[in-house]
Order: structure tokens, then sequence, then C-alpha cells
């Protein structure tokens, strides 16, 4: 279908699902259902109508061409106008996109050290401060779930909830393997050691979402051990449950409460359950996927941090960006940015919007 009929359509739906909620005629479930419906084309109608009048003014002012009187003005609005127009037409071609649902969401970030020994967990000690400073310049909420911290102020597993609009949208290019390159503070030889860690993000699931049995999880609490749960030893107040279908393993020690301790867990499960559930319904999709910014699986390399040389390059995109000592300030956007470019443009051309 040609974009412009396409267009048309959209319009004419949106103007029907209007006059048919202003009729009166339909109530309860048929009138959410149209409400909702409405509410998805609002953006895209928005676009579509600014990208026309656009179009209408570019005319008119073309037609002023004739009247040397006015040509003068008129050219300086055709060259306004058409600094616009491609803006416009982009938006609209992106507003046409599937939507993510899960873009909109929170989203819960787990870190954990792969090879590297102490190495690893330094780096992901410092990845999760990278992150937490990058939720602070945004104003989102960084709720750290569980931390437990390894020997020379390591992490060996870090989760935290990330909460705050679009956080998924701009976070989830981030899942996989980040390698770091540099001399670690145990090396007296001054060589340059290759560690690496795994970053999994994922949208944060409401109870509506993911169905979860409780004949299903085979719950077992334990009394807390290492630097983390000290001060909760000598009561029974970590949580490990099981999935039992999926056979995912979740545990978490960071609260006192066993009560907060389950709740947590619990938050945790249903997120990867849901997350399992969209990478199966995508699953027909994996190639395109694979073609475009990654897979978001956890084991794929996708980011390489040089100390030596001040760089971190993005594997998937080929970004190289002189400036380490910045995002690990948090400073992420740059990055970001170029992946959901990427992304997009990949999506419109498989849309055939391109």
């Amino acid at each position: 279908m040609a974009l412009d009929d396409r267009l048309e359509r959209i319009v004419a739906r949106s103007d029907e699902l209007q006059a048919l909620m202003s009729s009166g005629e339909v109530q309860g479930e048929e009138f959410v259902r149209a409400s909702r419906e409405f509410a998805e084309l609002e953006p895209v109608v928005s676009s579509i109508l600014a990208y026309r009048r656009a179009e209408s003014a570019h005319k008119d002012a073309q037609a002023m061409l004739d009247d040397p009187e006015m040509r003068e003005l008129a050219q300086g609005e055709i060259m306004e106008i058409e600094g616009q127009l491609e803006g416009l037409h982009q938006q609209v071609r992106l507003a046409l996109l599937p939507r993510d649902e899960a873009d909109e969401r929170s989203a819960i970030l787990e870190i954990r050290p792969a090879a590297g020994g102490d190495e690893a967990a330094l780096f992901a000690a410092e990845l999760f401060g990278a992150y937490k400073r990058f939720s602070d310049l945004h104003g989102w909420r960084f709720e750290v779930m569980e931390y437990d911290e390894s020997d020379l102020s390591g992490l060996r597993e870090g989760v935290a909830t990330v909460s705050g609009r679009s956080v998924f949208a701009r976070l989830k290019y981030e899942s996989g393997v980040h390698r770091v390159q540099r001399v670690p503070a145990t090396e007296s030889q001054g060589r340059i050691h290759t560690s690496t860690v795994t970053v999994a993000i994922m949208p944060e699931a409401e109870e509506v979402d993911v169905a979860i049995d409780e004949g299903d999880l085979r719950i077992d609490v334990y009394r807390a051990s290492g630097a983390g749960g000290q001060h909760v030893n000598k009561t029974e107040s970590a949580v490990r449950i099981t999935h039992m279908p999926s056979g995912i393993v979740v545990a978490m020690q960071e609260e006192k409460s066993q009560h907060k301790n389950k709740a947590k867990a619990m938050k945790i499960l249903r997120a990867r359950l849901y997350e399992m559930q969209r990478a199966q319904a995508h699953a027909s999709r994996a190639a395109d996927r694979k073609s475009q910014v990654g897979t978001g699986d956890r084991s794929e390399r996708i980011r390489t941090y040089n100390f030596p040389q001040g760089r971190v390059t993005d594997h998937r995109i080929n970004l190289t960006l002189h400036k380490i000592d910045r995002v690990m300030l948090g400073e992420f956007d740059e990055i970001v940015d170029a992946l959901t470019q990427e992304e997009q443009t990949a999506l419109l051309a498989a849309e055939g919007l391109n």
C-alpha cells in the first residue's frame, strides 16, 4: 500500500472512532476498545496533520512566486518550510513503526562479572555505578534490590529497578557482554588484562502480564551469608524461589525481612518470565533483529571499554567514542541515540517506509 493511502486510512479511522465515541452508540467494553485504539492513533494522526499543513503552506508559497512583489517573501518561506518538511516526514514514518509496548515501562537491571576474576567484579561495580549516574541524569529512580559485594569492593551480583518514563526504551540496548581492557590495580607488571561483565535489561512486569501458579514454585528460606547479609545471619530471612516449569531461580537476601525478600524475588521472577514470553513471541523475527542492533541476548558481546586508549566501542554499529571518562560518569546518551537511530532505520526498511 502506498504511503499516502496508508496515511489517509489512518486519519479516516481516527475520525470514525471519534464520531463513534461521540455518538453515544457504544458503551462498556466496546467504548473502552474504541478509546484505546483512538489514543494509539492520536500521535500518528497529529504527525500526519502537521506534515499536511506544511505541505499545504509549501504549495501556497510556491504559488506566490509568480507575483513579483511577493517573490522574495515566498522564497524565504519556501526555504523555511522545506527545512521543516523532511523532519516532519521522518516523524510521520517513525510514528507508523510497530510499537514495543514495553518501551514505556520501567526496567530491571542485572549485572554480573563473567570472565576475569577480581578485575571483572571490580568493573561490574563500576558499571553498576555508571548506570546509577545515567539514571540520575534522566531523573529516574534507581532502587538497589540486591548488591552482593565481593573482595576488593567488587560486585558479585547487582540488581536494581530503574523507574521512570520510557526507561526500557533507553536501556534495552545495554543487554549483553561488556568487555573491559585495562591494567588491573593488582597487576604489578603493568600488563593489560581483558575481563567481561554481563548486563541484562528486562522490562518491569505487572501481575496481569504473567500468570504465576503458586504450585509451580519451590520456595526455600535460609540464613543470609557474606558481607551483604551479616545483619540477618541470625534469622532465616533470605529467600530462594525456583520456578519449576522454566527452571528460573531467583535468590534475594538484601532485606532483613523474609517477606520483603520474597516480594523482591517475585518481582524479578515476573520480569524474567515476561522477557521469556517476549522472546518467544518475537522468535519469528529473530533473523531481522540480529541484522539490526543485536538480539538483546546477554551472551552477545556488544561493547568494549579500553582504558589505555580512552575509548568505548560499540561493536553492533561500529561506533567509537574517545571519552571513556564521560561514559563511566553515566553519559551514555550518545551511544543510546546512535543505537536507536540504527534500529529505526532497519525497521523503516523492513516496513517499506524508507
